[in-house]
C-alpha cells in the first residue's frame, strides 16, 4: 500500500522523526555518562568517546570518497578540523568534567541554555540581531541558573555542584560555536565529511592527554558494560548523533534546530530518577521552569 503523504510531507516527517530519535540518544546520554564515569577518569572517557568515534565514522568516509571522490574537502580541512578541536575536543572535555560533578538533570538543564548562546555567537557574527526583548529573555534565564544553583552541594559524590555546572555552561557554549560556524561549511559539505574531520581533529588533540593519562590507568580493570558504555558514547550520541544534527541543519534554521533541547531536560531527569535514583527537587523544578522560560521569551522575540 502507497503512503497518502505528499513527497514534502514524507520529507518532513522523516527529518522531525530523526531529530526525535537525536533527542532520545542525547538524553540518554546524560545517563550512560554517569555510569562510565564509574569506570573512567573523565579525560581518558572524552578521549576514548571522540577517538571512538573517529573509527566508527571513517569507514563511512572511506566509502564515500570511494564513490564521489574527496574533491573540495582538502579546502575547508582547516576549519573542519578547528571545529573539531573547538565544538567536539572541548565540548567533550567540558561535558565529561562537569557531567562528573553534578546531576544528569542539572546537566540537561544548563544544556538546555544552548539557543541563547547560538544567538548571542550568531549576532557577534552580524548574522542576527539581539533586542531588548531578547535581552530580558536571556537576564531570565540567567537568573534561572541562579536559582537552579541556590542550594547545591559541594563535592564531587555526585551531588550537584556549581563547579560542574560552570563546566557544563561552558561544553553548551562551544556546541553552540559548533552549531553557528559549521551551519556554513555544511552549504559545501556533507554530513559525513564535517563530521569525519571533526572526530579526527578532536581525536588528534586528545592523543596527548590519553598518553598522559594512561600511565595512571589500568584499562585491565574495566568491565565489559564499562566498554559497552563507551561504545555507546562515540556511536549514538556522537556519529548518529551528530550526522542527524548536521544533516537537519540544511533543512531548517539552526536556532530552531536547538529549540529541541527544550524536551532533553525532561527527558534526562525522568530517566535519571529511573536509572540512578535522582531526585526532583523544588529548585530543580523552579530554576529548570526559568531558565527554559527565558529561553523560550528570547527565541520568541
Amino acid at each position: 500500500m502507497k503512503s497518502g503523504l505528499k513527497p514534502d510531507a514524507k520529507a518532513a516527517a522523516l527529518l522531525y522523526f530523526l531529530i526525535a530519535v537525536m533527542v532520545l540518544l542525547w538524553s540518554a546520554n546524560f545517563i550512560i555518562g554517569k555510569i562510565a564515569l564509574r569506570q573512567f577518569p573523565p579525560l581518558i572517557l572524552g578521549g576514548l568517546r571522540v577517538t571512538f568515534a573517529g573509527l566508527f565514522i571513517l569507514p563511512l568516509y572511506l566509502r564515500q570518497s570511494w564513490r564521489e571522490g574527496t574533491a573540495g574537502h582538502w579546502a575547508d580541512a582547516p576549519l573542519l578540523l578547528l571545529l573539531g578541536v573547538m565544538g567536539v575536543a572541548l565540548n567533550q572535555f567540558l561535558f565529561v568534567l562537569g557531567l562528573s560533578q553534578t546531576t544528569v538533570a542539572h546537566s540537561a538543564i544548563i544544556i538546555g541554555l544552548t539557543p541563547i548562546f547560538v544567538l548571542l555567537i550568531a549576532a557577534a557574527m552580524k548574522q542576527e540581531r539581539i533586542t531588548a526583548r531578547r535581552a530580558a529573555g536571556m537576564a531570565v534565564a540567567l537568573a534561572g541558573v541562579a536559582i537552579l544553583n541556590s542550594a547545591t552541594q559541594t563535592g564531587a559524590d555526585g551531588r550537584s555542584t556549581a563547579t560542574g555546572d560552570i563546566f557544563i555552561i561552558f561544553a553548551a557554549i562551544t556546541f553552540a560555536w559548533f552549531t553557528v560556524v559549521g551551519k556554513g561549511v555544511t552549504h559545501r559539505q556533507n554530513s559525513i565529511t564535517v563530521n569525519t574531520f571533526a572526530y579526527v581533529g578532536a581525536a588528534i588533540a586528545f592523543a596527548p592527554v590519553i598518553f598522559w593519562q594512561s600511565r595512571s590507568f589500568d584499562f585491565r580493570e574495566v568491565t565489559t558494560m564499562g566498554w559497552i558504555t563507551v561504545a555507546y558514547m562515540a556511536l549514538f550520541p556522537s556519529v548518529i548523533c551528530y550526522l542527524i544534527y548536521y544533516w537537519a541543519l540544511t533543512k531548517i534554521p539552526a536556532s530552531k534546530l536547538s529549540a529541541f533541547t527544550y524536551f532533553q531536560p525532561l527527558l534526562t531527569t525522568l530517566m535519571g530518577m529511573a536509572v540512578l535514583g535522582e531526585h526532583m527537587t523544588a529548585h530543580l523544578i523552579a530554576g529548570g521552569t526559568v531558565i527554559f522560560g527565558g529561553v523560550y521569551l528570547t527565541e520568541r522575540s
